[in-house]
């Protein structure tokens, strides 16, 4: 990435080249060009300045995924297949690379292990392969994969530094074409998925669109053959909101492709190939209980919903879902499951013929999940990703504080922030953030990081831009009503000790203070009159030194932020449908006028937490207008309620999707610092993964009908 001091030396060599050449050549066209080339002088000089972006993603931090696997048959060890270095997740085994079977260089292991995975690592989603070949032929080996192995070759096959910022589900290996899932393409519509499936060639990096457009697919599986592929998708009804599962159908349709697609089974996902005609797929029952499901492809007649058989294979009274098919031992499938007395989800083999299930997991990590199985080509493993936990690699010894992203925009860098509600200080320098419980300042280096008040339940950050060492903050519980007592307070962070003033009075739920660029008042929601709406007050004296209601109505403007020419003041606000939940952006003067629609992704769409850009003319929020990127189930911990962080010119144009994952993404703040290109570690030594399976799984103890605690 360049920043845009490298941007402008680049304009200005291709200018001063256009020069002189259109002054060798004095003429009506060449007039033209010197024209042009003032112009852009002029543009590049008035260039905006680099900047940075920050931003929360809910547990992200605590995320520590590997591959691992474990022998179907015999009695083994588990192994970990992946390095330990990245959130490594979702795998598959490979038998061919570049349309040969993946042969074994070395003398040594005969059975080497081809794994296909995707990896977060430099600030972007990839697709790598890495050929494992261990030191010894002991299949049931008693250390790990890391300790064991002789060579690791790592390939990798799409995405990384220059490549397509996208999520990229699960992939597929068949021969030299790589099948996954991409979100780089824009659907232009508000809250439809940019998921799509693609396929790579890999020997010519030559890329096809599989899905068609308009069409959100999930969660592909390519026939044993490779002929066929199967999807979990929404078709053209684009997203509901959907947080637990989604309203898929699978279609298949020819791998090389992409034609000859075809709706198979109506509710269904993640779909898994057996044999040629025979696939597996989960869907939540009737009777509340998610299990799998066997679908058989008709021999001799054209593939339809009404030509297709299929049954129910898991028993109710237990969660099963994300299956993994073996193609050499048809009665048997993986799944992960979730059991009423275990609060985990786990992998186990489920062997159709006699309706019995042998555990996996339980035994070697109890208090752990496991997710997302998958077989082995022989069927003697079955894969999986779980938390590699604090100590398996001695070499990460720190937590990230400030992992470095990538991003579409010139001149910006984006950060993600092991905290929520950042904000910079008026010279960037500085970075307050909350971290629930818990108030702080850090500099945007990662230094000289102070704990301002532990014990306190804060939420959103803002500076003084004309007061030296001044945020406000709201303290008090969070998502609460209009009644609860949050009050905002003036936090003086550079003495020795942090000085609190309160400012607001009464409670009534204060919140989301904003400073005018003067220094001079403070914008911030408040329930006084009933309703969350929009108020002005001093920033020296708080609500005593006079108060003014912004907006007034029976709705809930809230997340205010103040341009930094003080002429707007941009909230989110859910006016267009009161008490719906769906809230998107507007934009009004202080003085009360001017109201108008920033941005709406969509009927009961999110929009939340705009920030104006440093020089006024972008702002950036969080939003689900790109829908979901992967199937809810098949996720750690976080589905995609808020989305992602965007941004966008104040006119609605340049819309333009800053991150691409399955996770939740909010609370973005921007500075006028560009901050360096490099993540920030620090040891905090928290736990990893110490979150809860999707709580919407949650099953009561008690039940007898099979009733779900739905918490999500």
């Amino acid at each position: 990435m360049k920043n845009s001091n490298e941007s402008i030396e680049l304009h200005w060599g291709t200018l001063l080249s256009c020069l002189t050449c259109s002054l060798r050549t004095p003429n009506m066209k060449s007039q033209l060009i010197v024209s042009l080339v003032i112009f852009f002088i002029i543009e590049s000089i008035a260039a905006d300045p680099a900047t940075s972006i920050v931003f929360n993603t809910l547990g992200r931090s605590r995320y520590a995924f590997d591959i691992f696997s474990l022998p179907i048959d015999t009695t083994g060890t588990e192994i970990q297949l992946t390095d330990g270095n990245s959130v490594n997740f979702n795998g598959y085994f490979a038998s061919s690379f570049n349309g040969n079977p993946i042969a074994n260089p070395t003398a040594v292991d005969p059975l080497p292990t081809h794994l296909v995975y995707v990896t977060e690592r430099n600030g972007s989603t990839s697709i790598y392969l890495d050929s494992i070949y261990h030191a010894s032929v002991d299949r049931t080996r008693k250390r790990s994969v890391l300790e064991a192995e002789l060579t690791r070759a790592q390939h990798r096959l799409v995405g990384g530094s220059g490549g397509r910022i996208s999520m990229k589900d699960r992939p597929s290996l068949v021969g030299d074409f790589l099948v996954y899932v991409s979100t780089h393409e824009e659907t232009g519509v508000g809250r439809t998925s940019w998921a799509a499936v693609y396929s790579t060639q890999l020997s010519t990096s030559s890329t096809r669109r599989l899905t068609p457009q308009g069409v959100a697919d999930f969660s592909p599986a390519v026939s044993p053959s490779g002929l066929w592929t199967a999807v979990a998708s929404s078709g053209e009804k684009g997203w509901g909101g959907e947080v637990q599962e989604l309203d898929t159908d699978i279609y298949v349709f020819l791998t090389q492709n992409g034609s000859s697609r075809v709706k198979v089974v109506e509710h269904g996902g993640w779909p898994s190939w057996a044999d040629e005609s025979t696939f597996f797929f989960h869907r939540k029952s009737d009777d509340g209980w998610w299990s799998i499901y066997k679908a058989i492809l008709p021999q001799n007649k054209p593939f339809s919903v009404n030509s297709v058989m299929t049954q129910r294979v898991t028993p109710p009274g237990l969660h099963a879902f994300t299956p993994a098919a073996s193609v050499t031992k048809k009665n048997i499938i993986a799944v992960a499951t979730r059991r009423p007395n275990s609060d985990y989800r786990h992998i186990e083999l489920y062997d159709i013929v006699s309706g019995s299930f042998k555990d996996l997991t339980r035994s070697v990590a109890p208090r752990v999940n496991h997710y997302n199985p998958f077989i082995s080509p022989d069927s003697s493993r079955v894969g999986y990703h779980k938390c590699r936990g604090s100590g398996s690699n001695k070499k990460i010894k720190n937590d990230m504080f400030l992992e470095n992203m990538q991003t579409p925009k010139p001149g910006i860098s984006l950060f993600r922030i092991d905290g929520s509600f950042p904000s910079f200080s008026p010279d960037g320098s500085q970075i307050a953030y909350v971290d629930l419980p818990g108030l702080y300042v850090v500099n945007s280096d990662g230094s000289d990081h102070r704990e301002l008040a532990a014990d306190i339940t804060a939420f959103s950050t803002a500076w003084n831009p004309a007061r030296k060492g001044v945020i406000y903050t709201s303290i008090g519980p969070t998502f609460a009503s209009e009644s609860t007592d949050v009050d905002i307070f003036a936090v003086e962070v550079d003495s020795d000790e942090p000085t609190f003033t309160k400012l607001t009075f009464g409670g009534q739920n204060n919140a989301f203070p904003s400073v005018s660029p003067d220094g001079k008042w403070i914008a911030f929601r408040s329930g006084r009159s009933g309703h969350k709406n929009l108020y002005i007050m001093s920033a020296l004296e708080g609500e005593k030194g006079g108060l003014t209601q912004l907006t007034n109505g029976p709705w809930s403007d809230t997340m205010c932020n103040w341009s930094p020419d003080g002429d707007w003041i941009a909230f989110a606000s859910d006016r267009h449908d009161p008490g719906s939940g769906s809230f998107a952006l507007y934009m009004i003067h202080p003085n009360g006028t001017g109201l108008r629609q920033l941005i709406h992704s969509g009927s009961s769409g999110r929009t939340n937490h705009p920030w104006f850009s440093p020089d006024g003319k972008y702002i950036v929020f969080t939003s689900d207008y790109a829908g979901v990127s992967a199937e809810p189930i098949s996720n750690p911990h976080a589905y995609q309620p808020y989305g992602d962080i965007f941004t966008m010119k104040l006119d609605g144009s340049e819309l333009t999707r800053l991150t691409h994952n399955s996770y939740e993404d909010g609370t973005p703040s921007w500075g006028p610092k560009f901050m360096k290109l490099e993540n920030v570690e620090w040891p905090k030594g928290e736990e990893k993964c110490s979150f809860e399976d999707c709580t919407w799984l949650a099953i009561s103890n008690t039940h007898d009908d099979a009733k779900i605690q739905c918490g999500g």
